[in-house]
């Protein structure tokens, strides 16, 4: 089972980027795939969630609006669009994935069985 975070990288206050997650060695659609991240000296919370069964999603309050989270199930890869970025969206961002579907418990972390290693993500101001 592997999960591969890519797309981040370095851009400036307003601007957008685009984070993927591909996931193998496991069944896509059983799972719901969870984006999380990780600020310096800070604990790692939710971003978003999306259940690759039906495609219901979750998102944090601090990224409601700005970021949207899809899934393409056949690449087995899940899209996390930020827009309007801000300096405090800075930190590495992680995807995780858990069988069945999550819901208002999503950004609980233990519930995650797979992670992939995080990607950064910098914001400039």
């Amino acid at each position: 089972v592997q999960l591969q975070a890519s797309g981040g990288g370095l851009v400036q206050a307003g601007g957008s980027l685009r984070l993927s997650c591909a996931a193998s060695g496991f069944t896509f659609d059983d799972y719901a795939i969870g984006w999380f991240r990780q600020a310096p000296g800070k604990e790692r919370v939710g971003v978003s969630c999306i259940n690759s069964s039906d495609g219901s999603t979750y998102y944090a309050d601090s990224v409601k609006g700005r970021f949207t989270i899809s899934s393409d199930n056949a690449k087995n890869t899940v899209y996390l669009q930020m827009n309007s970025l801000k300096p405090e969206d800075t930190a590495v961002y992680y995807c995780a994935a858990v069988q069945g579907g999550v819901g208002v418990l999503w950004e609980f972390r233990p519930l995650y069985t797979y992670w992939g290693q995080g990607t950064q993500v910098t914001v400039s101001s």
